[in-house]
């Protein structure tokens, strides 16, 4: 009776679909009246069903499946009554239009709470089109796949409405492939690393066939390890086994194994398959152009397979009559030139037909060498100069002009940042949309503290991230870093052993099929080698099942583990005495160490004979040590510990390496970073945990940001993606969005330096300008009247003239001076102007005086004898350094930078909270014709200055530095203002 129940109401869904809710009971019933025999469909055999079953019921699913997509409909599709999306009303219209009974409303809705978090857009206004008239009968990869994801993969109904509504956004934004004129959209979608974002395009790859795009090209990252791994990912939850053997039959022996003879998921029977040949049900079949471990060749005589074939050759191929029946295509290459040259190649020989595909171009890691990194400012007048993969996708893009481009990245700074004004390039004019966060993933905000405020005693596993997750790397010498090291290892073994305890306890068999370790420290293939033997040399020693070995697991079981395993486990099982692992840990070294070595050494170097990882083919329980090959776009499969100390100043290069960033469904209480804190950089150390929180920080705004603009005004896009406002920041001054060479295109809009010393040095060279800003900075220099001594050091004294100033005089002064280029110093004004606002009330004017003043002093205008400092200057390059460190003391004991140090009456009694200091410099030329005049004009001596503001100036946490995307057309025009 229950089966026969479900089937009904199950039918019931499904007659909604793409539509509005309607009377869930009452269709039912109607269903059930073709069924043999008296079924039992009304609202109390509902309910009872429903609670007497559990959350992985079909009927429970889908009408979950149901609620999140009616939930995230548009508040203008007439049903909705003008409810808002994901509000409290819309549920309770959808509930209304169903007829449940208030039990069987608050059952499903304590079962599906509403999602409030959803994905943002910034979007061109758009010709609606999807979902055309008559999908329903022809969404068959859409459908399947979705079925996958809830059947093979346990998505939750939430996470696959959410990623049916995300989808949705991304088709209904490019072309409608039956549309006459040609139309190609470029969108950008931006997720988090190791996020799920290859389910978000395989989703809108499965709706663009069903609507009739017949040529898919798959731009899968710079290395064939992510381009093997995304091709078998497509082929087994999209393409299907019916699709991959078309016409073979895999147990001919004459035929030879296929793609997939040997990888256990096909024999286990987790590659999809549709039971029957999509086109013997009028559906396209999928051809594939590449393969599990082929990439794109040359097609040869087998070009056919890029020949559309028609119905009616009198109409062209987007006509629906030819569209719907053709078999859809689909290529998943790498982003290298000779690749990519092949694939131009061969669609060049079918050129007639090319005006008339429509074409998805999907570019995963899109931000990696598809964006053109020459500088534009060297380009010749009229032509673009480019680089060979960038050069390439313009000349794929030039020859489909039914394209749509769509790039997908973590780390969307270079995309942003590509000159809007190219039309041949890839910056995404139509649509941005920036991903939610999933659930269950283990991002940089999940190993950080964001603005947590403790109560009462310390931070603990419980109530702090880095307290559970994070272990510092401080060490400095190499037997330091050694036993650092080991201690990671360490932890990498007994996470191992509590894996295999929960999966005994748990009777989950199988369940932790990969358990690694990362070890990230160098992009040097040399650097590999020898930390792979490092590792060897640490593991043979480690002792593990010895009495010395067992009781160090035992100490780092009970001091660590066991306090996060009682926070965080989530009702995973752990033993409360260590002894119990001692089964698992013998288990646990013989699986890691079973191949003969625990280290696999992942790069490109062939020299090594390396061990190959293919964690699609066999159970991978192993220490990765390795660089580029797992730090962009790869999942590491099984990732529990990383070890990572590879310094980078670019923010978007360390997102991508954070690995340790994923799904930990089943072990998230067992993650360990072990991150380095003071890893020598040039002239410096870098806190590589401080710089992962700081990047967290820039993304939260740069997400935040998209929402502010996303909301519609009066029915219209507040922005476009064309007038992207100044979204990305900086935090850390060293830690740059992106490489040099990716942000040409980029325009610095607001440098706030709270407490960091601003001191420009690209002064003008004219004579008119100089005395121009010498007539600017005069009032600032004449606010410093009182002749003083001031202590720098208790040792070190100087002379100087001090005032106040105040910020309302000092702003007008900086913003009339004139540069050696005219936007050098907007960034700083910028910050200093939206100071005014309560967070700088004045500042606090040094002039300081020589030690042979009273000899080297000169006669100027309007301000009598000052010292005038001489310093290098190169002719038509900017100063040197101006200021003296020993004047920059009082100057920071104002500003509130350094508290101690400093023992002087005149000082502490100016200092104050919003108050700044700056230093007033006048300057000449070192090698000036009157160096050595007794007096000297305006246009002689430049007003240099350093300024120190207050960390009042800008509130904790705020971001140090933004930037937009130089559009050289709309150069003057303010889309979005600044604060």
């Amino acid at each position: 009776m229950s089966e026969a129940l479900v089937e009904a109401y199950l039918d019931a869904l499904k007659s909604m679909r793409d539509g509005s809710p309607k009377p869930l009971i009452k269709r039912a019933s109607s269903m059930a009246e073709d069924m043999d025999g008296p079924v039992d469909v009304s609202a109390a055999r509902l309910t009872e069903h429903l609670r007497a079953e559990n959350a992985n019921d079909m009927l429970l699913r889908q009408l979950g499946l149901a609620l999140f997509g009616w939930d995230d409909r548009a508040a203008t599709e007439t049903w909705t009554d003008g409810t808002p999306p994901n509000s409290p009303e819309r549920r309770a219209r959808a509930h209304d239009l169903l007829g449940l009974d208030l039990v069987a409303v608050e059952f499903v809705d304590r079962h599906f709470p509403l999602v409030r978090e959803t994905s943002t857009i910034i979007s061109q206004d758009f010709q609606a089109w999807y979902p055309p008239s008559g999908l329903a009968s022809r969404a068959f990869y859409w459908d399947q796949y979705k079925k996958y994801l809830v059947e093979a993969k346990d998505w939750q109904p939430d996470s696959v409405a959410g990623l049916d509504e995300d989808t949705r956004k991304v088709v209904e934004r490019i072309s409608d492939p039956t549309r006459v004129d040609a139309f190609s959209a470029r969108g950008l979608v931006v997720g988090y690393v190791q996020s799920g974002k290859t389910a978000n395009f395989t989703g809108v790859i499965a709706k663009a066939i069903d609507v009739g795009y017949r040529l898919v090209i798959v731009l899968a990252g710079t290395l064939d390890i992510l381009r093997e791994q995304t091709q078998r990912r497509l082929d087994m939850e999209l393409v299907g086994k019916e699709n991959i053997l078309q016409d073979w039959d895999e147990t001919d022996p004459e035929l030879g194994p296929h793609d997939y003879a040997d990888d256990r998921d096909w024999a286990d029977g987790n590659f999809i398959s549709f039971g029957f040949r999509p086109s013997s049900r009028d559906f396209p079949d999928i051809i594939r152009l590449t393969g599990g471990g082929n990439d794109f060749r040359n097609l040869g005589h087998g070009i056919v397979a890029l020949e559309m074939e028609k119905r009616d050759k009198l109409k062209p191929l987007y006509d629906p009559h030819n569209l719907f029946p053709c078999r859809a295509r689909i290529a998943v290459v790498k982003k290298n030139a000779t690749v990519l040259k092949r694939l131009v190649s061969d669609l060049k020989k079918v050129r007639k037909q090319l005006g008339e595909i429509p074409t998805l171009i999907i570019d995963d890691e899109s931000d990696q060498a598809s964006v053109n990194t020459t500088d534009p400012r060297k380009w010749k007048e009229g032509t673009a100069e480019r680089t060979s993969i960038n050069r390439l996708l313009s000349e794929l893009l030039n020859l489909l002009p039914r394209a749509e481009y769509v790039g997908y990245t973590a780390t969307p700074y270079a995309n942003v940042f590509v000159d809007p004004e190219d039309a041949e390039d890839i910056f995404p004019k139509d649509f941005l949309l920036a991903l939610r966060k999933p659930q269950g993933y283990m991002g940089v905000s999940d190993f950080h503290d964001l603005d947590v405020v403790y109560g009462e005693g310390e931070r603990n596993p419980k109530n702090s991230n880095e307290k559970a997750f994070v272990r510092s790397l401080i060490g400095d010498t190499l037997e330091e870093r050694r036993l650092e090291l080991a201690a990671a290892m360490d932890a990498f073994v007994l996470a191992g052993a509590i894996k295999l305890y929960r999966e005994k306890a748990g009777n989950k068999q199988g369940t932790y099929r990969h358990h690694t370790m990362l070890v990230n420290e160098s992009f040097k293939k040399n650097d590999h080698a020898e930390t792979a033997e490092i590792v060897k040399s640490i593991w043979s020693g480690a002792g593990y099942l010895s009495d010395l070995g067992y009781k160090r697991l035992r100490d780092l079981y009970e001091s660590d583990f066991l306090p996060v395993c009682e926070a965080r486990s989530e009702g995973e099982p752990f033993p409360d005495d260590f002894d119990e692992l001692r089964e698992p840990l013998g288990e646990a070294i013989r699986r890691i160490s079973g191949a003969g070595s625990p280290v696999i050494v992942v790069n490109s170097d062939k020299d090594l004979n390396q061990e190959a990882i293919d964690f699609d083919k066999r159970s991978v329980w192993r220490i990765l040590v390795g660089g580029a090959k797992l730090s962009r776009g790869f999942t590491v499969e099984g990732l529990t510990v990383s070890y990572y100390r590879r310094r980078t100043r670019q923010a978007a290069t360390m997102m991508q390496m954070g690995r340790w960033f994923g799904f930990r469904a089943g072990y998230k209480d067992l993650v360990r970073l072990y991150i380095g804190r003071n890893e020598p950089d040039r002239t410096m150390h870098l806190d590589l945990y401080e710089a992962f929180e700081a990047m967290v920080r820039d993304e939260v705004d740069f997400r935040g940001e998209l929402e502010r603009y996303s909301h519609l005004v009066d029915g219209l896009p507040q922005v476009r993606p064309l007038d992207i406002p100044p979204l990305v920041s900086q935090r850390l001054p060293w830690l740059k969005p992106e490489a040099a060479n990716k942000m040409y295109n980029a325009e610095l809009v607001t440098r706030r330096s709270p407490g960091v010393r601003i001191e420009p040095r690209a002064y003008p060279e004219s004579g008119s300008d100089i005395a121009h800003n010498y007539a600017c900075m005069i009032p600032v220099a004449k606010a410093a009247d009182d002749l003083v001594t001031l202590m720098a050091t208790a040792k070190l004294s100087f002379e100087a003239y001090i005032g106040l100033v105040s910020q309302k005089e000092l702003v007008t002064a900086l913003g009339g001076l004139r540069w050696m280029t005219h936007t050098y110093f907007q960034p700083d004004l910028n910050f200093l102007e939206e100071a005014s606002n309560g967070r700088i009330d004045d500042w606090f004017v040094i002039v300081p005086l020589m030690k042979d003043h009273l000899n080297a002093a000169k006669m100027l205008p309007d301000l009598g004898r000052r010292s005038v400092f001489e310093r290098h200057r190169q002719e038509g390059k900017s100063f040197g350094a101006i200021s003296e460190p020993r004047h920059r003391e009082p100057a920071k004991f104002i500003a509130g930078v350094e508290l101690v140090g400093v023992d002087d009456r005149v000082i502490k009694s100016y200092a104050s909270p919003t108050r700044g200091a700056i230093l007033v410099y006048p300057v000449i030329t070192k090698g000036h014709p009157k160096v050595k005049a007794d007096a000297l004009d305006s246009s002689d001596v430049h007003m240099c200055f350093e300024l120190w503001a207050p960390l009042s100036s800008c509130p904790s946490g705020s971001r140090l530095v933004q930037f937009r995307v130089r559009n050289r057309a709309l150069k003057d025009s303010a889309i979005v203002p600044l604060t």
